[in-house]
């Protein structure tokens, strides 16, 4: 048994020794394992019983206090790929597994979807002003991500162009792809960090109002084309009330990017649906007469004419005006590998988004307040201090208080990835098909008869004790435990690809 000073010690070797000297070292190991990559897991001290489903009764107990530590180890499950690597990448891959279920079927989902009409379409922000930025005309490079092409130079004029501030608007430089310059304006002070911060928390309701002229436009070009309405029939208070609705559904898919700038794109997945007045959660094929030419002509109209104008502000009485950038482009999807973009690269694609925030712009904080605020805004700062502090000044007034609130996010208050309701598979049944696998792998299956409820419950009492790991030693065991059954998983995976082969 090493000396109780070892643990409390600041040497990771000491702290280290202490721990693998323990009896309990083994079931320590096998404890931690379903946390034991997360950087910051959650702690959680209490009682597990199991209860009899029929009647409630307590059929036993067990108490945390029994187990290594006296705690449960639970991962973070932080979707931020800069905090922690390791829930990030579970999340990506259930991004992943929601996307593209939506497009080929499984988890839930009718594989015939796989036929439905789908586009990719990609929603920019407008310009605020000009930007360093790093643009290849034409990629030469096998692999895109490690793409060494050599990139045009950034803002080339002929003539000096300079700015009411006196700076010249011209860079010849072409910047490597990690130059911290790039989506940082010409001129900090030409550049328009109002718009954009209120910009970035309108997106959703711009967005909002995109699906709505999508829809719209595809209602218009079904009745052009003969296809009839759907009557839908409900009974409310004794009266039957009888409504025409469109004969097709469209199903969402959207991810939120980032930009350097600070602008955010929405990346998204539109498929095309039948509708049944019957059973609205069936997924139907879409009704003869409509392909994915329309509905990529739907988009790209309703990314042209959709816009609006805010409220007034005492900072801009007449408000701002929101509209897509002029950059919008839409393809085709198809399954087969020779597409445009097909369901993988579309599905990979928008899960590596799902684990990204605010990071690349350089800027990464909690939620800030009246303390806090002074650490990240400055009105002659940098570009990103600037926009922090555009979104706390304009956030004054009790109707613009959302910018206050999202000020750590530079004004976008969404969440990176969403989806209509009927689109695929949730996280939720992801995480339950997840946890009931590991209780199965844990205690094994329980023993019932087809089509029968369990006559037994678990029934959690914990309660929050505190997060991360006890010692520095702790993480890194418990990581390096983890690596070693990853590595384990990928050894025996290959074996089994080459004893299929």
């Amino acid at each position: 048994m090493a000396p109780p000073w070892y643990v409390r010690s600041t040497d990771v070797r000491l702290q280290a020794i202490a721990r693998a000297v323990r009896d309990d070292y083994p079931d320590w190991l096998d404890h931690v394992r379903s946390a034991a990559a997360c950087v910051r897991p959650v702690r959680l001290a209490g009682a597990i019983a199991t209860v009899e489903a029929d009647t409630g009764r307590i059929l036993s107990t067990v108490s945390t206090a029994t187990m290594p530590d006296g705690v449960i180890y639970k991962a973070c499950g932080n979707r931020r790929e800069t905090v922690c690597p390791a829930c990030s990448q579970r999340y990506k891959g259930d991004a992943y597994q929601v996307v593209r279920s939506g497009l080929i079927g499984g988890k839930g989902v009718p594989e015939q979807v796989a036929t439905h009409p789908a586009v990719f379409p990609t929603f920019t922000a407008p310009s605020f002003g000009p930007v360093h930025t790093r643009h290849i005309k034409r990629h030469t490079c096998g692999r895109r991500a490690s793409c060494d092409c050599r990139p045009e130079p950034c803002h080339p004029r002929r003539d000096a162009a300079w700015c009411e501030h006196g700076r010249r608007l011209v860079c010849f430089a072409r910047h490597a792809d990690s130059d911290r310059a790039l989506g940082t304006p010409l001129c900090l002070d030409c550049y328009d960090h109002d718009a954009q911060v209120v910009w970035n928390l309108q997106a959703g309701e711009l967005w909002r109002r995109t699906t709505i002229a999508i829809n719209r436009y595809m209602r218009r070009l079904a009745r052009e084309r003969g296809i009839p309405d759907v009557q839908v029939v409900t009974v409310r208070d004794g009266k039957v009330r009888v409504r025409s609705v469109a004969p097709f559904r469209l199903s969402f898919g959207k991810a939120a990017e980032m930009q350097r700038r600070a602008a955010v794109h929405f990346h998204a997945i539109i498929r095309l649906d039948g509708f049944d007045p019957d059973d609205r959660d069936a997924i139907l094929p879409p009704p003869a007469g409509l392909d994915a030419g329309d509905l990529k002509a739907a988009v790209d109209h309703a990314a042209g004419t959709v816009g609006f104008t805010t409220g007034d502000h005492p900072a801009r009485p007449e408000g701002w005006p929101i509209a897509w950038g002029p950059q919008t482009l839409t393809k085709l999807i198809t399954v087969a590998a020779d597409g445009e973009v097909t369901d993988g690269m579309v599905a990979a694609y928008l899960a590596k988004y799902a684990t990204k925030s605010t990071e690349i712009t350089g800027h990464a904080s909690s939620r800030l307040n009246d303390d806090t605020i002074g650490v990240y805004a400055d009105p002659d700062g940098t570009h990103t201090e600037r926009l922090v502090e555009a979104c706390w000044i304009l956030g004054r007034p009790s109707d613009w208080r959302r910018l206050r609130r999202w000020a750590h996010m530079l004004g976008f208050g969404g969440h990176f990835l969403t989806k209509s309701r009927r689109y695929s598979v949730t996280f939720t049944v992801l995480r339950a098909e997840r946890a009931t696998w590991q209780r199965v792998q844990n205690s094994g299956p329980e023993v019932t008869e087809p089509g029968e409820e369990p006559t037994t419950l678990v029934v959690n009492f914990l309660q929050f004790v505190g997060a991360g790991w006890h010692t520095t030693a702790d993480a890194l065991m418990a990581n390096t435990s983890a690596a070693l059954a990853r590595e384990h998983q990928q050894l025996a995976r290959t074996d089994l690809v080459a004893l299929a082969a």
